[in-house]
């Protein structure tokens, strides 16, 4: 039994899975946390609480990282942890400076920081000769408008370090442009209340479909685990209203995608302790790298692949995470495809109604989760404001996203919001 030390986690999909990972592998878990109310306004709905299977629960101030760190060393010579993981994005760098405070298993601090810091992550991949858009970063209006035109209008502007596509826009002009700027100006500390660098990323916006790559390092070595696609809507925003994998693409362009994203993260370094979701967009000129996670996908793309390949990413980032080879076998589940489609309004008000209701008893829907009536709904601006997704399977082929889009019509059909 190894003893993993747990920093600010429990949110989006992994509020399960990785305590699930974590009790099925043997092991157990201390966690740290600034802000023991946060997690108890928001337990998963349908469990027990992640909390209730913690060996301990320390609180400490887990955003002042010089201050923690000795304190960490100091509950490291009374527990003696094996691992430290987190499935926050907004902690990853934290969680890779206390591993290597403690000579744990992980990725560099440095290689975590890069890929968490989307300007950072553009320059060492463009120092590298890894493909990506055009961009610019910039602090300052005057600098903004002016790269702006030098990238060329339409464009894609976006914060430095948010997550779940937060304040990712499409601009056509410079009166959209600013617009975008100062409602990311106006949210200056992030949901875990550290305060956000001012800088600004602009981008040349890519032509082509969306993939991302999962992979897997351990050893000095990245294992590839598939290659999944992604739909979006929303504009001006860019939310993901799906995925399937594995992604029905030809033998070229999947090797392509992945060849890409292990070039991207043996540029960052992320070859060690590291399970990753690296999105790559095929572009008419090729692929290019968009972002690079260190971290499981969210979404719940951890689960369509292992419902069609049985490899559980889930335990796999808790292997790496203690220094372990993960077990990627994969295993015939009987299912070729599966697929995930998120319900997703443009409409504020109050959710009165939904369809759907036959959708759970349907043999080839995996997962059901929708709000009840009576949740306030606000128009979408990112993957935060879902009201809720279905996953289903496909035995024969790829038609496991046609499937899910015709069970999300159902619901659609009843949906009723005043």
């Amino acid at each position: 039994m190894a003893h993993l030390l747990v920093v600010e986690s429990w949110v989006g999909s992994m509020s399960r899975l990785l305590p699930r990972a974590i009790r099925e592998g043997g092991h157990e878990f201390t966690f740290l946390t600034r802000d023991l109310h946060h997690y108890l306004r928001s337990a998963p709905e349908g469990t027990a609480h992640p909390l209730l299977g913690a060996r301990n629960v320390i609180t400490a101030d887990t955003n002042d990282t010089e201050a923690l760190l000795p304190q960490v060393e100091r509950l490291q010579a009374v527990f003696g942890f094996d691992g430290v993981i987190t499935a926050c994005d907004y902690y990853l760098s934290t969680v890779a400076r206390i591993a290597g405070r403690l000579g744990l298993p992980a990725a560099s601090p440095e290689a975590v920081r890069n890929a968490c810091r989307k300007d950072a992550t553009r320059r060492v991949l463009a120092d590298a000769g890894v493909p990506g858009p055009r961009f610019a970063v910039h602090g300052e209006w005057a600098g903004i408008a002016r790269a702006a035109q030098e990238i060329g209008y339409p464009l894609v502007v976006k914060p430095v370090d948010l997550c779940a596509g937060m304040y990712v826009r499409l601009v056509e002009d410079e009166e959209q442009l600013s617009s975008a700027v100062r409602a990311m100006a106006d949210f200056p500390v992030n949901a875990r209340g550290q305060r956000r660098p001012p800088e600004v990323l602009l981008e040349e916006l890519l032509d082509g479909p969306e993939v991302s790559v999962e992979t897997v390092s351990h050893a000095g070595a990245v294992h590839v685990a598939g290659v999944t696609d992604k739909s979006i809507g929303g504009a001006p925003a860019f939310i993901e209203t799906g995925h399937m994998f594995p992604a029905a693409l030809s033998a070229a362009d999947t090797e392509a995608a992945e060849q890409t994203a292990l070039g991207a993260l043996k540029a960052l370094g992320l070859t060690e302790g590291t399970v990753a979701h690296t999105e790559i967009k095929l572009t008419s000129a090729g692929p290019r790298v968009v972002e690079v996670n260190p971290r499981p996908a969210g979404n719940r793309i951890t689960e369509l692949i292992r419902h069609v390949t049985g490899i559980d990413l889930a335990a796999a980032f808790v292997d790496v995470s203690l220094g372990r080879a993960p077990d990627l076998r994969r295993t015939d589940t009987g299912l070729r495809s599966a697929a995930i489609g998120f319900l997703v309004t443009q409409t504020p008000g109050t959710l009165e109604a939904l369809g759907g209701g036959r959708l759970r008893n349907l043999p080839e829907v995996l997962e059901v989760q929708l709000a009840e009536p009576g949740k306030q709904v606000k128009a979408a601006g990112s993957n935060n404001e879902y009201l809720g997704h279905v996953m289903a399977g496909d035995t024969e082929g790829t038609g496991a996203r046609e499937r899910v889009e015709a069970l999300l019509d159902e619901v659609r059909s009843g949906l009723v919001i005043r």
